[in-house]
């Protein structure tokens, strides 16, 4: 699941980890929302991200955390 919704790649920032086929970093969205920006927000400001991609980004942080 992880590779369907992240991409890392060299040629794209570095290989910062990004949204798959896009160059928005992972890293901004969780700064939007740190900041307290809602979902919609960070998707209007990032039209090339979608709305399944930011949810499953979510869900992966969840999984993540559930195994400790």
């Amino acid at each position: 699941a992880r590779n369907s919704v992240i991409q890392t790649t060299r040629d794209i920032l570095g290989g910062e980890p990004v949204f798959r086929d896009t160059r928005v970093p992972i890293r901004t969205f969780i700064e939007y929302l740190e900041a307290g920006d809602r979902i919609t927000d960070f998707l209007r400001d990032y039209p090339t991200v979608t709305k399944a991609q930011a949810v499953e980004i979510l869900e992966l942080a969840k999984k993540d955390l559930a195994r400790g």
